[in-house]
């Protein structure tokens, strides 16, 4: 870059930082009138000043700043191998197909093989496992922790199984040291979909980086944003090549987008049936798919990772606020409680109402979202209840479920969650404290 042009930048950047100081400032709140959201983008200048560096390289596909997110990211978690994919559920997609693999040989899942899961979640965890052919087995949580009752484990294995994968609900850990014994005793990957859990750890060490493969989203309410984006990551050489495989149209070559011959062997290989010296770069190993993350996503994404760690940081103090305030409404609501050995980065905070409480999930989010209280379900409660598992239900295929799946129905008709985002401020956090007070100070709330 010239003198000339980098001089050009740096006016343009200082005239972008005056633009958002003008126009980005969020209103003041008003308690009753500003909802306050169950998450959102906490940002400065520095995330608009990297975009428009991205916009003045119009390079539109993956490249520097792709290249340094995936290192920075790989840094923080300790993990050997980062791969910038275009969403989260991209991210599940990738690293479920890349335990797909012929080249994995005796551990290639194949269709008709099990992984084991819980219907309590998100259903990008499950779709991959469907649509690939290969058969989810459903077990139980627990409560309060919302994660995978491991004594069920051993009731849901088979001599189909293959893989184990699990989200760590809402930043709290899964007991990794429960779910590795036992893929670890019977030979099977484990996949963390870390995706609502970035910054938390188990034992010391980040979620995500315990199995073999994890993931993460960067959608706008999560722990960091891109806007969209999401990433695979592994410690396993092999791994790696697979996952950037099948995000990258499935193809051989592993050479980083705008390079040629990083093998230096493109043009004097024997693949397949391919003539001799057929073209690396045009050779196919795995059907794949394009799901790469562009400049403009890591651009966003590295300025937000300057600001990870103290994002994490108020996450866990506004769920403490919550979790003291609310503590008094224990009688009524099943509060969260995190794993033992673990230090969750919170993605929100998770209420459960009781079956004697008097009243009903259903007036009490009324009430919260009546009064500019944002609120969500634990994602799809019971996944298998859903419509697009209809046709799988009435036939008795697709699926299996080991056991009952009490605690995953109690989610369905009974829990929620409000947020804890870096974005709350004291303000709102007491607001939602006077809003649940006002409801259950009722009669129906007695």
């Amino acid at each position: 870059m010239t003198n000339q042009e980098t001089k050009a930048r740096k006016e343009i950047f200082k005239k972008v930082s005056a633009y958002y100081k003008k126009f980005h400032r969020k209103p003041a709140f008003r308690p009753g009138e500003t909802f306050v959201n169950y998450g959102g983008r906490v940002y400065d200048d520095k995330e608009l000043i990297n975009l428009t560096d991205t916009a003045l390289d119009f390079w539109l596909t993956s490249g520097r700043y792709c290249a340094e997110f995936e290192k920075q990211l790989g840094e923080y978690l300790g993990v050997k191998y980062v791969s910038l994919v275009n969403s989260g559920s991209s991210a599940n997609l990738i690293a479920f197909m890349a335990l797909t693999s012929p080249k994995l040989c005796a551990r290639q899942i194949k269709p008709g093989d099990e992984v084991i899961t819980v219907a309590a979640g998100f259903p990008t965890t499950v779709t991959p496992i469907i649509q690939y052919g290969a058969v989810p087995v459903f077990v139980d949580v627990e409560l309060p922790s919302y994660n995978v009752n491991c004594a069920m484990l051993e009731k849901a294995l088979s001599r189909k199984t293959k893989a184990v994968m699990l989200a760590h609900t809402l930043g709290n850990p899964f007991d990794i040291a429960k779910v590795k014994k036992f893929c670890d005793k019977h030979g099977l990957w484990l996949i963390e979909d870390n995706c609502d859990a970035l910054g938390s750890k188990y034992a010391g060490k980040f979620t995500g980086t315990h199995g073999h493969i994890g993931t993460s989203s960067f959608y706008p309410p999560h722990h960091m944003t891109m806007g969209e984006g999401g990433a695979v990551y592994t410690n396993d050489p092999l791994l790696k090549k697979l996952i950037e495989s099948f995000r990258d149209w499935g193809r051989d070559c592993w050479c980083p987008s705008g390079q040629d011959n990083t093998c230096h062997n493109r043009f004097t290989r024997q693949y397949g049936e391919l003539p001799l010296g057929y073209d690396h770069k045009y050779v196919y190993s795995h059907f794949g798919y394009n799901l790469k993350a562009t400049e403009m996503q890591a651009a966003v994404g590295l300025a937000q990772l300057k600001k990870f760690p103290a994002f994490v940081e108020a996450r866990k103090k506004n769920w403490s606020f919550l979790r003291k305030e609310l503590g008094k409404y224990s009688k009524k609501l099943i509060l969260p409680e995190p794993t033992a050995k673990s230090d969750p980065s919170w993605f929100g905070f998770l209420l459960t109402v009781r079956e004697d409480a008097g009243f009903t999930r259903d007036a009490l989010v009324t009430h919260l979202e009546t009064n500019k209280v944002q609120t969500r379900m634990l994602f799809a409660g019971n996944l298998i209840k859903h419509p697009c598992f209809d046709a799988m239900r009435k036939s008795g295929k697709g699926y299996r479920v080991a056991g009952e799946l009490k605690n995953t129905d109690a989610i369905l008709h009974r829990t929620f969650w409000i947020g804890v985002y870096p974005g709350m401020t004291k303000e709102m956090l007491k607001y939602i404290s006077e809003v649940f007070g006002s409801f259950l100070a009722t009669a129906g709330g007695k």
